[in-house]
């Protein structure tokens, strides 16, 4: 393994190139501004820009993406302190204690410490990215198809069993993307699929367009039918700096969320969703004043704040390393790596040390940058909030149907991403989450390529899946996480019996 302190001052050296820096700013302003405004996330924001990186170098494009992404997270506090609204899902919890917080003429405090949490966080995750990326891409040079195959089906059963509350809605959303991901010429023979002789099926269903429409379309309808309304605090914001008190009651909770986030990241299926509200839940629980989380904490916004950070850097090391994109996000990534040519995975770091490296060093430099730019601010973020959705909402919807347009002068990607917009509108009303249908469609065609490669190397016989002990490990722990879900309320019911009859 190389010395990493060369690589990551070569990586520096890439962030810092004008384009590569322009397009950090770039990413980190647009991802501040989609976090601050309710109801567009990270995810629609990436798809409706996918079309823009065709243009730009791929390392730009990467990191103006991975911008975007923990541009997205810093926002988010903003619109959850000032206005009671999550900008995006991962600052749900950051409402609790922050708008308490703000209505306690404390937004100026509430605001610094979830912009100075995010930065250490984001900082941290970058070093953790650093120390853990390079040995764990050695390792997984030694990972062939069966070894590949078994992650990805722990990877499959991960975000079913973590997607929502109903399981079996998410594994059919799984099996609905499995399904959609075999349109177009088969991988091995170059079999026409269910393409009923359409030449545009013959490539597949394109990702940009299905993402889009899932997404970017179905995220303004649904606004739209909500009529979300803004309610924006109004006194006047200031003290942006925490005082030493705060800083004490801050610190740690601040460094158990960047530790909890960051290695909660990097599991399949997590995302910057859960890790927040796991880690509010533990500093309420390790808390000497418990009482005082949902009346005005401040450790309930620096924990959840620093956590989702920190978790936006972890995802990023099963896809620069595995090349598996563990959550939605980092599909849309791995689409963007694809179009220009480039595989992620253990080769990344040999075949591209631009693109691995430089994207960890601009990670950094977009931290200082967010950092810089987000508190002084603070007030142009406050009258955004003041848009009307009437006016934000068309021009999106414009955005999207141009933006997959000039992707490949394609009209049938325009029907494509509007029919998926329809299904991800009726997905939502009936309580199915998209996500699952978008990791599946994209893990699909690896797990099939991988399955197939190993059944080709063993002819035919399955048990090479458990000749190989990586392999087996992986696939013995996606069975326990399925059974988990059945097996736990027996043994709990067994238990209390249990208990029951040793109390008599």
């Amino acid at each position: 393994m190389e010395p990493i302190l060369p690589s990551v001052l070569y990586g520096f050296s890439v962030s810092l190139h004008p384009h590569n820096l322009l397009a950090c700013f770039g990413g980190v302003f647009i991802g501040t501004l989609i976090g601050v405004l309710p109801g567009i996330g990270p995810v629609a924001t990436m798809s409706i820009l996918f079309p823009i990186t065709y243009g730009m170098s791929p390392t730009a494009s990467i990191i103006m993406m991975a911008g975007i992404y923990y541009g997205a997270m810093y926002g988010g506090s903003t619109t959850s302190i000032l206005a009671n609204i999550p900008g995006e899902a991962a600052s749900v919890v950051t409402c609790l204690d922050g708008h308490q917080m703000a209505r306690q003429g404390l937004a100026g405090p509430a605001l610094g410490i979830a912009a100075f949490g995010s930065f250490i966080a984001g900082t941290a995750s970058v070093l953790g990215i650093m120390l853990l990326g390079p040995p764990l891409a050695s390792v997984a040079l030694r990972f062939g198809p069966p070894e590949i195959f078994g992650l990805l089906a722990l990877g499959f059963t991960m975000v079913t069993y973590l997607a929502g509350a109903s399981k079996l809605k998410a594994a059919a959303m799984a099996l609905l993307g499995l399904c959609l991901g075999t349109v177009g010429l088969d991988p091995v023979t170059a079999t026409p699929r269910f393409t009923y002789g359409s030449i545009t099926l013959m490539d597949g269903l394109g990702l940009v367009p299905m993402i889009m429409g899932l997404f970017g379309i179905a995220e303004v309808l649904l606004n739209v039918e909500k009529g979300v309304r803004q309610e924006v605090f109004k006194a006047q914001i200031k003290g942006l700096l925490p005082s030493r008190q705060q800083w004490k009651e801050s610190a740690a909770p601040i460094a158990r969320g960047s530790l909890l986030g960051f290695f909660l990241g990097i599991l399949p299926g997590i995302g910057a969703i859960i890790p927040p509200f796991l880690s509010y839940a533990l500093e309420k629980r390790i808390s000497r004043h418990p009482e005082r989380f949902g009346a005005g904490a401040i450790a309930g916004v620096a924990a959840p704040e620093s956590a989702n950070n920190a978790a936006a850097g972890g995802s990023m090391i099963p896809l620069l390393t595995l090349g598996i994109p563990p959550n939605v996000v980092m599909a849309v990534l791995l689409g963007a790596l694809l179009v220009h040519g480039i595989q992620p995975g253990p080769l990344l770091i040999r075949e591209h040390p631009e693109i691995f490296w430089g994207v960890i060093a601009s990670m950094y430099v977009g931290n200082v940058m967010l950092l810089v730019l987000n508190l002084p601010l603070i007030g142009l973020w406050v009258q955004l909030l003041k848009i009307p959705y009437g006016v934000l909402f068309p021009l999106i919807l414009l955005f999207c149907i141009i933006g997959v347009y000039t992707v490949s002068a394609n009209v049938w990607d325009v029907i494509v991403m509007l029919a998926f917009g329809g299904l991800g509108y009726l997905l939502k009303k009936f309580g199915y989450e998209p996500m699952p249908l978008v990791l599946a469609f994209v893990l699909g065609r690896m797990a099939e390529e991988s399955i197939r490669q190993s059944l080709l190397l063993s002819r035919g016989s399955l048990t090479i899946f458990l000749t190989h002990p990586i392999a087996a490990g992986f696939l013995g722990a996606a069975l326990v996480v399925v059974l988990l879900p059945l097996v736990a309320p027996r043994l709990r019911t067994a238990l209390r019996l249990a208990g029951a009859l040793g109390g008599t």
